[in-house]
């Protein structure tokens, strides 16, 4: 079935249905819908203003719909990607009891459950079957909650995308899990060429075993639909039949699933009404008005994702206040920091892999690009007005318009948009939240503005970032500046200066009034950066610690000292730190290691996930070696024999030069390899350690230059 020409906005809408439905519903997760009446209301818009808590904030929910898509492209972009296939990408990205998922334990936590049965070499789908963890554990909620990718991947073909469904969900459910993900996955993949709310039903029912729980439900809830023509009439024949007090366990999947039909079909096609009443009824709350919203944003497009037209009063722009922004917190620490239009851009290019069609990216792979109709990528300023708007586009069609026509001269302005943890998530409780920054020191940024034509005057903008110190301060800096004729463009570029790290926001600053167009933003280049732990004043007070929050913490224990920045321990098994992401592709890294009682320890560089990297390996009996890590399987690429003991410091360093990998010992060259085996081409670094305690005080990445060694 053809898709439609708009299928990238289509699902850059359907990402923007699931984070907002999931924000509007977040605060309040498991509350009764008595509860919810009586102390909120009904749910029009965000409350999370009531909790004191951020609006954009880390969830389950959406690291796992975006994360868990990624075995597409891991595994080859196959048609025929299997259930054991996405169980290994669980392993890679998961970070055991911190990232993504809820960990509630062994047998109350479905998700758990599963990841500990993959852990233990218990391949998928047996992993989530009702043979091994029983009926009850295996149909709760979380199959259905993290279907809408495998969904947005498969347009218009219904048949594929309960397909991709099944082997996505069986990896932690089965049973009534399954089908349930299955009904959404048909109706979402439909909702790109039907737009008839009843046609979709009929065909996700016609997907789905007739007599199954959720197909009986489903029926009757239509029903009652047409009978009460009140919804919260009809929620309560829900709660009577299919409540949680008839669905034990932690959150069952048929309660909830029915609460996503019941705002469907009392939605009235309005976007803002049918989340309000998915959020109004309680239970699982942010799972359903998540997958809900993402449906309706498929099905309506962004023009569906409006304020509210059936109810004028309560009529509230949901879009606005999210300017895009959402964490993907996984082992990858580079892609947590993102934006909607970063993970559809994602999306669309999983498609266009399982059909052998060329990726696409806008203005030349900018990470900033705003071709996407209202998108703004996270840039804000209270001073400005900041909107998306077609032209001044010198590759595109759209840009982003900055309109400071207002301002007086002597009043500078930042419009910025993050690039780490901003300071309202560092003490968030909830769901684990830690990232690699997306740009660091030694990159160079760009970015291509225009002035209006309209303007009076020459306009001087000029590149910002902000940065933590070592007290866990924002410390501003100013790039250089470019003066603008009236209509004039330029492209202005900065190179981020040594000792800024963590970046937490790039901006644009406008030094005097008057309208002025982003086209697009980008950085380039490998890094320049030392890591260790910085020296913080006399005065710091105790805080988030920044620093650490930098590195994807997957190790036991990790302590920091004066004399080393990283001591970390494993007690069973392989731990990792880890830092940068896929967009690093060649470049030199490099430390010194101490070994003390641990079976290996090493250096990581390339590294995609827990279990995808090259690694520099003090390894057992006294050797050295070269390994190249993919899921289950470790090459060792090349080998020596050095002696080396423990409480005696070594310096490792590996260059990753395309499919050349070059590896020294302290400052000579032991390994030059070339991978010619479907080489790993691009990732961040680490630090490894397996059974036991090592520590090292730096690492060093750098631009490779003719005689790399260690630094």
């Amino acid at each position: 079935m053809d898709i439609p020409d708009n299928y990238y906005e289509r699902v850059y809408a359907g990402v923007l249905g699931k984070i907002i439905g999931v924000y509007l519903g977040r605060p309040f997760e498991g509350w009764s819908q008595a509860k919810i009446a009586s102390e909120l209301g009904e749910i029009w818009r965000y409350v999370n203003d009531k909790f004191n808590v951020p609006l954009v904030v880390a969830d389950d929910d959406i690291s796992g719909t975006f994360t868990f898509l990624r075995a597409t492209e891991d595994f080859g972009f196959s048609r025929d990607l299997s259930s054991e296939q996405i169980g290994k990408s669980w392993l890679n990205y998961l970070v055991e009891n911190r990232t993504i998922l809820w960990w509630g334990g062994m047998g109350h936590s479905t998700e758990h459950t599963a990841y500990l049965r993959l852990k233990h070499g218990i391949p998928a789908p047996k992993s989530g079957s009702q043979q091994l963890n029983g009926k009850i554990v295996s149909e709760q909620i979380g199959a259905q909650i993290f279907i809408d990718g495998w969904a947005m991947v498969a347009p218009g073909e219904p048949e594929f995308a309960v397909d991709l469904a099944r082997r996505a969900a069986s990896v932690s459910h089965d049973g009534e899990a399954i089908y349930a993900a299955q009904m959404l996955a048909a109706m979402e993949s439909m909702a790109f060429v039907e737009a008839d709310r009843d046609k979709l039903l009929d065909i996700g029912l016609s997907l789905i075993p007739k007599d199954s729980v959720i197909a009986r439900m489903i029926g009757d809830v239509r029903e009652w639909h047409k009978l009460d023509q009140d919804w919260r009439a009809t929620f309560r024949r829900i709660e009577e039949s299919y409540g949680y007090d008839r669905y034990i366990g932690n959150c069952h999947v048929v309660p909830n699933h029915a609460l996503i039909i019941l705002g469907l079909l009392y939605g009235d096609n309005d976007f803002q009404k049918s989340l309000m009443i998915v959020n109004s009824c309680g239970w699982d709350t942010d799972c359903n008005s998540g997958n809900l919203g993402c449906l309706l944003g498929i099905k309506n497009g962004l023009d569906g994702i409006k304020p509210s037209a059936v109810n004028s009063e309560q009529a509230f722009n949901l879009r606005a206040p999210i300017a895009d922004r959402l964490f993907v917190a996984s082992a990858d620490g580079g892609r947590v920091i993102s934006d909607a239009v970063i993970e559809a851009g994602h999306i669309v290019n999983s498609y266009r892999g399982l059909h052998s069609f060329p990726p696409i990216h806008p203005k030349d792979g900018a990470r900033f690009h705003f071709e996407l109709p209202g998108s703004t990528q996270g840039f804000s300023c209270q001073a400005a007005k900041v909107s998306n708007v077609p032209g001044h586009s010198e590759s595109g069609l759209r840009s982003l318009q900055i309109d400071a026509s207002h301002l007086k001269p002597d009043s500078p302005i930042r419009i910025a948009t993050p690039t780490f943890i901003p300071p309202e998530n560092l003490t968030t409780t909830g769901y684990h939240l830690s990232a690699s920054p997306t740009v660091y020191p030694g990159q160079v940024i760009r970015a291509r503005l225009e002035t209006s034509s309209e303007n009076p005057f020459p306009q001087k903008a000029g590149l910002g970032i902000a940065h933590y110190d070592a007290n866990d301060q924002l410390i501003y800096m100013s790039g250089p500046r470019l003066s603008l004729s009236p209509g004039e463009s330029g492209i202005i570029q900065w190179q981020v200066p040594a000792d800024v790290h963590p970046v937490a926001e790039v901006a644009i600053e406008l030094d005097s009034p008057g309208d002025i167009y982003l086209d697009w933003m980008r950085w380039d280049g490998a890094p320049e950066v030392k890591f260790t732990q910085p020296i913080a004043s006399k005065l710091s007070l105790p805080g988030p610690k920044v620093w650490r929050k930098a590195w994807i913490d997957a190790v036991d224990h990790w302590t920091s000292g004066p004399e080393a920045a990283f001591r970390i321990i494993q007690d069973e098994g392989t731990g990792w730190l880890l830092q940068g992401g896929r967009d690093w592709k060649d470049y030199h890294v490099s430390t010194r290691v101490t070994p003390t009682l641990v079976r290996e320890c090493g250096l990581l560089a390339r590294v995609q996930g827990l279990r995808r990297y090259y690694a520099l390996m003090l390894a057992e009996n006294g050797c050295i070696q070269l390994n190249k890590l993919v899921d289950d399987e470790k090459t060792t690429l090349a080998q020596q024999a050095v002696g080396w003991r423990a409480y005696e410091q070594y310096g490792l360093s590996l260059e990753v030069d395309g499919n050349l990998i070059r590896a020294w010992l302290d400052n000579s060259l032991l390994f030059e390899i070339q991978d010619d085996s479907n080489p790993l081409l691009d990732g961040g670094i680490g630090l490894t350690v397996s059974d036991g305690h090592m520590y090292a005080n730096e690492v060093r990445v750098s631009p490779i230059t003719r005689n790399s060694a260690i630094h």
